[in-house]
C-alpha cells in the first residue's frame, strides 16, 4: 500500500505492505532527514495535535495502527545538538528504539483508570432503536429495514426532533471513530486536549524559545470561537429537594451568597443517546465570607483530600462532580420576590464566573483512553442558584468549553466589567510573564441574516464559550444519605458542630443499649440510630473529633451510605469497632442520672376564672411549652426553633 509523509523536509510517497512493521517505516522516514534526533521522531494523522512518538508503537503493523492505502502521515522531529553533530552517525533502526518501554500498555492512553460509567458506555453500542413504522415498513416482525433500522447515536435528525442541544461525549467520541470495532480498538486516539501555548523548546530548533523568537512551527494557530458540539456531562440531578433546601437555610437566615462543592457520582443517562448525568448526594460548604453580592472563597481549601479520601469508601463511592452558589437578590417592591437577572438579555454566566469554571475543569480533568495525553475535558459541574421571571428561585447549569478552558491556561481572557463580555488580553513580550496572543475571530449573524465573521479583540460575547447542562430532581427520590438534620460545616455563629450535641443525640437515641445479636428486639431504635447516622455533615464532622481511627472511619462511612439500612449485618460491623466503644463511653458519661419514676402530682381544681380563657390559648401553651418560640425534642431535649415537624438534630418527630 501506499503511504504519503510530510515533514518540514518536504513531502514523500513510499510503497509498504500492510503487515510492515513500524520500523520499516521509521527507517524511511530517517532517509528523508539530515540530523534528525530519532528518539523525538513523531507521527500524526492531522498537521498539528495528534502527535505520537514512534518508540511508544514498538512492533505495531501499519495495518494494525489503522493506516490504509494512500493515507498521509505528518512527521514531526527536532534536529540534533549541535555537540553531536560533529561525530554524525548513521541512525538505524535499532538506535530508533532502544528507549522504548518494554511494555506497550505504557502509553497514557492505555493506564488511566476510567469511571464506571466509562466502561459502562465502551461496552455498549449506543445505537437508538426504533420501532416498526406502520405506513413505510412493509416487512415481517422480524425484518428491517431502513425505516425502523437503530439509528446512530450522533444522528443529526434525531437531536433535532428531540430538542438536544449538545451530543453526548461518547456519542461524539463514535462520531469520530471508525465504526469496525476491531479497528476502533487498535487506531491512535482521536481526541488531543487543545492547547493555545506558544511550543517551548520550538520544534524546528532553529531558534531561542519564545519571547526572544518565534516561527510558524511554534506559534499556535488562529482561533475561531463556536459553541462547542458535545457536553461531558448531560444532566445534573439533585438526589433530594431537602439537599438544595437546606443549602439555601443560610441564604434564608442571613441574606449572604453561599458556596458549597457537589458531592456525588455519575450514572447512565438514557434521556440522551449514551447520555452521562452527574447525581448529587450532598453539598460541602468550604470556609467562605458570604456577601450580599457575591463570596470569597480560597482555593485550593485545606479541607479537599481529607473529603475526597472520605467521599470515595462510600458504599457507592462518591467524588466532586461540581459545585453550586447562591446569587438571589429579592426585589425592592416585593421581598418575597427575587430579581430575574440571568436571562438572554443579560447573561447566563458572567466573565468572571466563566473564568473560575475553566479553572476548575482544568484542575479537574477527566480520564479518557480516547485522547493522547490520557485526560481529556472534565465533568466538573456549574449550578447557578438564582431568580427566575416569575420571583421565584430555580437551578441551572453549566460547563464552559475546550476553548474556554485552554485560553485560561494560555492566559488569554480575563474578565470584563460588563458581565456578559469577556475581554482578550493584550500580547506581553516580558521575561516575567510572556504571552503571545493569537488571532481569535467569532462568527454571528447580522442584521440582514447573514453570518460574519469579525475579530474578537478586544471582546467578545461569553456565551461563545459556555455548554448548557439540564438539570432536575428524580421521581421517586432515594438519596444515599437519608439525613439532613445535622448542623452544616462552616457556619459559625449560625450553626456551630460540637461533639455535646451528637453525645445528647446518641443518648436520648439509646444508642449506648443496642447490642450486637439484639436486631430482633430494637429494630425501630436501630432504624432510627441508622437514620440519624445517615447524614453526611455528621460523617465528615466525626472525622474530625480525633474519636475515630482511620479504618473504623470507613466503617462508619459504609454504614451511613448502604443501601439496604434493614440488613442487621449494616449496623454490626460499626458496633464492633473500637472507636464506636470509645464514642458510646463518652455518651454514657455524658448522660443524666435517671430520675426515679414519681406518681403524677394531683391535678389541680379548675378556676372558674379559667373558663373565660379560650381554648386555643391553652393549646398553644400545651404545644410550645413556654407559650412562644419552639418545642423541645423528647428525644434529645435540643430545643428547636419550630414546634412542629422533625427535631433538627436526631431528626425524629417532635410530637
Amino acid at each position: 500500500m501506499l503511504i504519503r509523509i510530510r515533514s518540514k523536509d518536504g513531502n514523500f510517497r513510499f510503497e509498504f505492505a500492510p503487515t510492515a512493521d513500524i520500523s520499516e517505516l521509521v527507517e524511511k522516514i530517517l532517509t528523508t532527514t539530515t540530523d534528525a534526533d530519532p528518539s523525538t521522531l513523531t507521527i500524526s494523522n492531522q498537521p498539528r495535535g495528534n502527535e505520537t512518538n514512534v518508540t511508544t508503537l514498538k512492533a505495531r503493523s501499519l495495518q494494525n495502527l489503522g493506516l490504509k492505502h494512500g493515507d498521509l502521515i505528518f512527521v514531526g522531529y527536532q534536529s540534533r545538538p549541535a555537540a553531536s553533530t560533529s561525530t554524525p552517525q548513521e541512525p538505524t533502526t535499532n538506535t530508533t528504539f532502544s528507549q522504548a518501554p518494554s511494555d506497550g500498555a505504557k502509553r497514557p492512553w492505555e493506564t488511566v483508570q476510567e469511571d464506571s460509567v466509562d466502561r459502562y458506555w465502551r461496552s455498549k453500542d449506543g445505537m437508538i432503536p426504533r420501532g416498526r413504522d406502520s405506513r413505510f415498513c412493509k416487512h415481517g416482525p422480524n425484518a428491517m429495514c431502513d425505516y425502523c433500522m437503530p439509528l446512530e447515536p450522533y444522528d443529526v435528525n434525531y437531536h433535532q426532533e428531540h430538542n438536544i442541544k449538545h451530543l453526548s461525549f461518547y456519542a461524539y467520541l463514535r462520531k469520530l471513530t471508525p465504526k469496525s470495532a476491531s479497528m476502533a480498538s487498535t487506531q491512535l486516539p482521536p481526541l488531543t486536549p487543545p492547547s493555545y501555548k506558544v511550543k517551548s523548546p520550538c520544534p524546528t530548533g532553529s531558534h531561542p524559545p519564545w519571547p526572544a523568537a518565534i516561527c510558524t512551527a511554534c506559534q499556535p494557530s488562529a482561533i475561531t470561537l463556536q459553541s462547542q458540539s458535545f457536553r461531558a456531562v448531560d444532566h445534573l440531578e439533585v438526589a433530594s429537594p431537602e439537599i438544595i433546601e437546606r443549602f439555601l437555610q443560610a441564604w434564608r437566615k442571613t441574606g449572604l451568597q453561599r458556596f458549597g462543592w457537589l458531592i456525588g457520582h455519575y450514572e447512565a443517562y438514557d434521556a440522551v443517546p449514551m447520555g452521562i448525568k452527574a447525581v448529587v448526594e450532598a453539598i460541602h460548604e468550604p470556609p467562605q465570607e458570604g456577601e450580599l453580592d457575591g463570596l470569597s472563597l480560597g482555593l485550593p481549601w485545606e479541607d479537599e483530600p481529607r473529603i475526597r479520601e472520605l467521599a470515595k469508601g462510600a458504599a457507592t463511592p462518591l467524588q466532586i462532580v461540581g459545585y453550586i452558589f447562591t446569587d438571589i437578590d429579592p426585589t425592592a417592591e416585593d421581598r418575597t420576590k427575587n430579581v430575574y437577572k440571568r436571562h438572554p438579555d443579560s447573561f447566563f454566566l458572567s466573565s468572571l464566573e466563566t473564568i473560575f469554571a475553566a479553572r476548575v475543569q482544568q484542575a479537574h480533568p477527566m480520564p479518557c483512553r480516547a485522547s493522547t495525553t490520557g485526560c481529556f475535558s472534565s465533568r466538573m459541574v456549574t449550578a447557578v442558584i438564582s431568580g427566575t421571571e416569575d420571583g421565584s428561585l430555580d437551578i441551572t447549569a453549566y460547563q464552559v468549553s475546550e476553548q474556554a478552558v485552554a485560553m485560561v491556561e494560555a492566559d488569554m481572557i480575563e474578565a470584563s466589567v460588563d458581565p456578559g463580555t469577556m475581554l482578550v488580553k493584550k500580547e506581553d513580550r516580558s521575561q516575567d510573564s510572556a504571552r503571545y496572543v493569537p488571532d481569535v475571530f467569532f462568527r454571528y449573524k447580522n442584521e440582514y441574516g447573514i453570518e460574519v465573521k469579525k475579530s474578537a479583540k478586544p471582546c467578545f460575547p461569553v456565551e461563545y464559550l459556555l455548554v448548557n447542562v439540564t438539570h432536575g430532581f428524580p421521581s421517586n427520590a432515594s438519596p444515599i444519605f437519608r439525613s439532613t438534620k445535622f448542623h452544616i460545616e462552616n457556619r459559625p455563629g449560625m450553626e456551630d458542630q460540637n461533639i455535646e450535641d451528637v453525645l445528647r443525640a446518641l443518648v436520648n437515641l439509646q444508642a449506648p443499649e443496642i447490642e450486637l445479636g439484639t436486631q430482633l428486639k430494637d429494630d425501630q431504635r436501630r432504624a432510627e440510630l441508622l437514620k440519624f447516622l445517615s447524614d453526611w455533615h455528621l460523617v465528615t464532622f466525626l472525622g474530625t473529633s480525633q474519636l475515630f481511627s482511620e479504618a473504623d472511619l470507613k466503617v462508619l462511612v459504609k454504614t451511613a451510605t448502604a443501601p439496604n439500612l434493614d440488613d442487621p449485618e449494616v449496623l454490626d460491623s460499626l458496633l464492633r469497632t473500637e472507636s464506636w466503644q470509645t464514642l458510646m463511653t463518652f455518651a454514657r458519661e455524658t448522660a443524666p442520672p435517671r430520675r426515679p419514676a414519681a406518681s403524677p402530682p394531683p391535678l389541680a381544681p379548675i378556676n372558674a376564672m379559667d373558663e373565660d380563657i379560650p381554648d386555643e390559648v391553652f393549646d398553644q401553651f400545651d404545644e410550645g411549652g413556654v407559650g412562644a418560640g419552639g418545642r423541645v425534642c423528647p428525644h434529645c431535649t435540643f430545643e428547636n426553633t419550630h414546634t412542629a415537624g422533625d427535631c433538627d438534630i436526631c431528626g425524629l418527630p417532635l410530637n
